[in-house]
């Protein structure tokens, strides 16, 4: 998502970077191509109009600190302007008891799937979420809830066969809910194809009994403009508390992102990123702003990583890394941590999508990108006896033949694989090299195989994109928490 969006913004910021003062001139024209880039992505127009005034005045008053350039000003002019058009700052969702939250929006936006995605973050969160099914409408809507549910082990109520009654179906369910002594119960409704009376009548005389803490707006934020209409229209007549995006995974504009909050003054609180049930993270504007300026997501990714990867495992990799002890075995270990962490990202792309300046080459990292890669280097790995695991030199062409056979795969590929992680296991054994493969692959500590092996359509090589920073290499090399994943004291799960 953002992506063209991104694209513009860091145009814009090239040429900003170098500015020796900030003119009304050079900002206006840094504000034409912004504006351009907004309306493109389908921020509505007095959205954009209003952001693009309050840069304006920002920029032309400020003050140029002695410690960055007037650039650099102007960028965290865009960024906090952004920031406070998302909202600010992060609003928790309201769940003092009893904690109801009602689930609304048109038809396809993502309301069932969304929430149940809802009630397994709450869950892993400690509370005791159930689901009411209230889409009396929509064929095999009630049974896609309960399967969902029956997924996730969280108590769905089915409302009687052959009723149609939205609000009987919810008294219905209050002693049930009693009985599985939930503290937080969310309702799943019926949607339209587009509003209409019917719906938003069904929908008053439903929060009117309810009396939810939460009604949270599920909107598609591929529907650009109409996703702004819907919020406004929903907010006006029912009164929303928050809003849930859907499908910031996608090849979207964007715009709806941009424009909701300020449209209906209420905050965007969840964003799916995914179609996988864990795939639903907090909003955050600030970070939000910085990956809609190009500037990735640092925090996002560690929580990924630390989400994913045990900090005594990836310790003891790393141990053996630096004695040049490591072998297929090992490389297995990685290769599940690296799946975990892709599976919380949304895939390879997605993980990429966190690094700091990613945001413009994505597009082209997408013809070296491929999620399959790991599954078939996992493949060959696991047709290997433990034997071969452990002693990867003993592969005669009789053996390499079986494990490919065995795989699905070529023999090339197998061999490619094999020089690869040979040429890995040269560079462990001169602690001067190891640099080299952090370059290579980013500076991803006991992930540090990975980047190599991956090379051949798995995972881009970092060190052509003239370096990022925090990556462990190139010109910008930092001190990103990324950058120590998987080291000791890094950004793994801690010890309890």
């Amino acid at each position: 998502m953002f992506g063209t969006l991104t694209d513009k913004f860091e145009g814009v910021f090239r040429r900003l970077r170098g500015l020796g003062k900030i003119s009304e001139s050079n900002v206006s024209d840094a504000l034409r191509d912004v504006r351009l880039a907004l309306l493109e992505a389908d921020v509505d127009f007095a959205v954009t109009r209003d952001f693009l005034a309050a840069v304006k005045e920002k920029a032309l008053g400020a003050e140029v600190l002695k410690s960055v350039t007037p650039g650099q000003q102007l960028i965290k002019i865009f960024h906090d302007e952004i920031t406070a058009l998302l909202g600010g700052d992060a609003v928790p969702l309201d769940l003092t008891p009893p904690a109801r939250i009602l689930m609304v929006g048109l038809n396809g936006a993502g309301k069932t799937t969304t929430s149940a995605k809802l009630a397994l973050k709450l869950k892993k969160e400690g509370r005791r979420p159930v689901l009411v099914a209230l889409d009396l409408y929509r064929p095999a809507a009630v049974e896609q809830l309960a399967t969902l549910g029956r997924e996730i082990e969280v108590p769905v109520y089915q409302p009687a066969a052959g009723e149609t009654k939205v609000l009987r179906a919810a008294q219905a369910a209050e002693a049930w809910i009693a009985e599985q002594r939930a503290d937080v119960i969310i309702f799943d409704t019926a949607g339209r194809q587009e509003v209409d009376e019917a719906l938003i009548g069904e929908l008053k005389e439903l929060r009117q009994w309810l009396k939810p803490r939460e009604v949270l707006l599920v909107a598609d934020a591929a529907t650009g403009q109409q996703a702004v209409s819907v919020a406004k229209t929903f907010h006006e007549a029912i009164g929303i508390t928050g809003i849930v995006l859907t499908k910031l995974d996608g090849d979207a504009r964007g715009g709806a992102a941009l424009s909701m909050r300020r449209v209906t003054q209420q905050p965007i609180k969840y964003a799916g990123v995914g179609e996988k049930m864990h795939q639903l993270d907090v909003f955050v504007p600030d970070r939000m702003a910085q990956r809609i300026l190009g500037m990735g997501d640092i925090v996002g990714l560690v929580e990924q990583a630390a989400e994913a990867i045990d900090e005594a495992d990836a310790m003891k990799m790393m141990e053996r890394m630096t004695a040049a002890d490591f072998d297929f075995n090992d490389f297995l270990g990685q290769l599940k941590m690296m799946k975990k962490l892709t599976s919380g990202a949304g895939g390879m792309m997605g993980l990429l999508s966190l690094l700091p300046g990613v945001g413009s080459k994505i597009k082209e990292m997408k013809t070296q990108v491929d999620d399959r890669k790991l599954l078939h280097i996992e493949a060959l790995i696991l047709s290997m006896t433990p034997k071969e695991r452990k002693r990867p030199e003993i592969l005669n062409a009789k053996r390499r033949a079986r494990i490919a056979a065995g795989a699905g795969r070529s023999v090339n590929e197998l061999n490619g694989m094999l020089q690869q992680f040979g040429d890995m296991r040269k560079l462990m054994k001169n602690p001067g090299k190891m640099g080299q493969m952090a370059k290579m692959m980013g500076g991803a500590g006991g992930m540090g195989g990975m980047g190599g092996l991956m090379g051949g359509g798995g995972m881009p090589d970092f060190s052509k994109l003239g370096g990022m920073p925090g990556m462990g290499g190139g010109k910008h090399s930092g001190g990103s928490k990324f950058g120590q994943m998987g080291r000791p004291g890094g950004g793994g799960k801690r010890k309890r």
